[in-house]
């Protein structure tokens, strides 16, 4: 009888001996109470406790958390906006009696604080804006966290804005703006390569049009240079330049004449002619060249009595009167 009470003794002790040993995971705190009041914080490793007497209020995990909170708002052009704010944070390891007893439901207190941020900064910003100053939003957010929850043993590390996400009938007019502006921007690529085109072609034809009149003037050069080398040669065998120049006028009219026969796709008129016609051509235009000169050397003639002070007959004073008297 002694044996079995004191064996049921030695097996109450052991059970009351390992109720009062336990372990704790990294990065983990636990909260020891003692008839119901704070005791003591224990750390990762294997903690031992008074049975009964103490027990774990709780335990707080140390490592880095995220809260995703969406909130709807609006802008300040009154178009509603649902955003996706991801908070991350941690219990600071020297404040866990605080994040413990201080805050019953912290993902609420944080989701309050972001609900009230964003709420206050969007409506100031219009939609575009939004889009490009949400990391502005979200320093804000941050700012505004910190600055309530470390009081609380918890420590903001980051916050993030992952979703801007507009009423669909915004988004689809924000598309239709974006096509339109690229659409215009392809117009107006378009319209200056054109222009390019239109510039370079000018200019080609310009280039073309100022080497073909050198061209032309250098031909025209040559030629009158042929014509002086062919009068002079004419001159040496007798012939006056009159005769050389009428002779060369034909010659090249019976050059084109022979120029266009060549060609089997030209169309040819000869007006009536005789075999004298070369003849009195020729006879016509050194008469016409002869007329000229004896007209260009009467011009000159009457050019030089007005300079030397001679007057024509018709322009001197009459003087019948006197001579009657």
């Amino acid at each position: 009888m002694g044996t079995a009470f004191l064996g049921f003794i030695l097996f109450i002790g052991l059970i009351i001996l390992f109720t009062g040993i336990f372990t704790v995971k990294q990065q983990t705190a636990v909260i020891i109470e003692r008839f119901g009041k704070y005791q003591s914080i224990r750390h990762a490793g294997l903690q031992f406790k008074i049975p009964i007497v103490d027990k774990q209020a709780g335990r707080i995990n140390l490592r880095i958390q995220q809260l995703d909170v969406i909130i709807e708002t609006k802008t300040k052009e009154n178009v509603f906006v649902k955003m996706k704010v991801s908070v991350q944070f941690k219990v600071i390891q020297d404040k866990v009696y605080e994040a413990f007893y201080k805050l019953e439901y912290p993902h609420d207190q944080i989701t309050s604080y972001v609900f009230d941020v964003v709420r206050a900064e969007v409506p100031k910003l219009k939609l575009d804006d939004v889009f490009e100053r949400k990391d502005d939003i979200a320093i804000a957010v941050k700012r505004e966290l910190n600055e309530a929850m470390t009081t609380y043993g918890y420590d903001i590390i980051n916050t993030l804005i992952t979703d801007i996400d507009p009423d669909p009938q915004v988004k689809n007019a924000m598309n239709r703006i974006n096509a339109a502006d690229r659409e215009k921007a392809a117009a107006e690529y378009e319209a200056e390569a054109q222009r390019i085109r239109i510039v370079a072609k000018a200019k080609a034809e310009a280039e073309s049009k100022r080497l073909q009149g050198q061209g032309i003037a250098d031909q025209r050069r040559e030629i009158a240079r042929g014509l002086v080398e062919s009068v002079d040669t004419l001159n040496k065998v007798g012939i006056n330049s009159q005769e050389a120049s009428a002779l060369i006028v034909v010659t090249q009219h019976y050059d084109t004449l022979q120029a266009i026969g060549s060609d089997t796709n030209s169309n040819l008129i000869l007006l009536p002619n005789t075999p004298q016609a070369a003849n009195d051509m020729l006879n016509n235009m050194i008469v016409s060249f002869a007329a000229s000169n004896q007209v260009s050397e009467q011009l000159k003639s009457s050019k030089k009595k007005t300079d030397t002070g001679y007057k024509p007959y018709l322009d001197q004073p009459d003087n019948t009167a006197e001579t009657n008297d």
